[in-house]
């Protein structure tokens, strides 16, 4: 399995994840795919696909995609992050801004689990424009087809959702979805907790997606269960290689340690990195600290 690392990031990473171990038995670092601290770069740190960030006029020119962040509204912002620097999504955009998902999130087409962790700083009802937003959504097409996402309404106050829309084919064939049907592939927070000067984690869990038994999505909030999709099997049926991190669609706000793990986080779990209050580099830094 190729794996790309920046090799001086690579060998202190071993040394957190070594030590940051939920069990005897599952040591985190066996279990991150994909890991972008946005300090200095925009490289993901770890990546087990392509670790580049790519920018696009848009997503139906995504073929023709650039590398690096090539849209003067989106910045690194140095020293706004939850430590060191972050993503800055300085207004609404329509260009694509996004990492490749093939090999990076682990997708599978007849078992597919894993969390994706990451930080979010905005207050949404001052700062956002007057549409649904989506701060990450990962599919190979759209949203509502084979898309696990987060987006903001424009509900006033906002609704910050957890979205698992498997295959358009199979849950809205007749595109006469009703609200049943997204009651049952969402999971809502009203209102939502983000705040302008203040960074909250949100965890999105996923479990035996493409089995033939239900799969489960579980959203977390600053470590807290938020609620769960549960007794629905769609298919996400992909092209693993059209995969993309999509990032900040609509969204007006900062982002900062992007993290994809091929496990299904518990509630402990998520809290644990919940309380690394300045992100992994918190436990980085104690561990060289304890060296010298």
């Amino acid at each position: 399995m190729k794996i790309n690392r920046l090799l001086s990031t690579a060998g202190l990473f071993f040394v957190l994840m070594t030590n940051l171990t939920f069990s005897q038995n599952n040591p985190l670092k066996d279990h991150v795919l994909f890991y972008s601290s946005f300090d200095g770069k925009i490289t993901a740190d770890i990546a087990v696909g392509d670790a580049n960030i790519y920018t696009a006029e848009n997503y139906k020119e995504a073929a023709k995609a650039t590398i690096g962040l090539n849209d003067s509204n989106v910045v690194l912002a140095k020293e706004k992050g939850l430590s060191g620097d972050a993503i800055h999504f300085k207004e609404a955009k329509t260009s694509a801004i996004f990492y490749k998902a093939y090999k990076n999130v682990g997708y599978n087409n007849t078992s597919w689990s894993g969390t994706i962790s990451f930080w979010l700083r905005l207050d949404p009802n001052k700062e956002l424009a007057p549409h649904y937003c989506d701060p990450i959504c990962i599919t190979d097409s759209k949203w509502s087809d084979a898309g696990l996402w987060v987006d903001f309404t424009d509900h006033n106050p906002r609704q910050f959702r957890y979205g698992a829309m498997g295959d358009l084919a199979v849950w809205d064939p007749n595109n006469d979805s009703d609200e049943a049907d997204w009651e049952k592939r969402t999971v809502t927070v009203n209102p939502s907790p983000f705040q302008s000067k203040t960074w909250t984690h949100v965890a999105m869990v996923f479990s035996k997606v493409n089995t033939k038994t239900k799969s489960e999505f579980k959203l977390y909030i600053n470590g807290k269960l938020q609620g769960k999709i549960k007794d629905i099997n769609d298919p996400f049926t992909w092209d693993p290689e059209e995969g993309k991190i999509m990032l900040g669609l609509g969204y007006i706000g900062f982002i900062d340690e992007l993290s994809v793990l091929d496990i299904p986080l518990d509630a402990d779990e998520v809290k644990s990195i919940y309380e690394l209050k300045n992100g992994l580099k918190s436990v980085l830094n104690e561990e060289i600290d304890n060296e010298n």
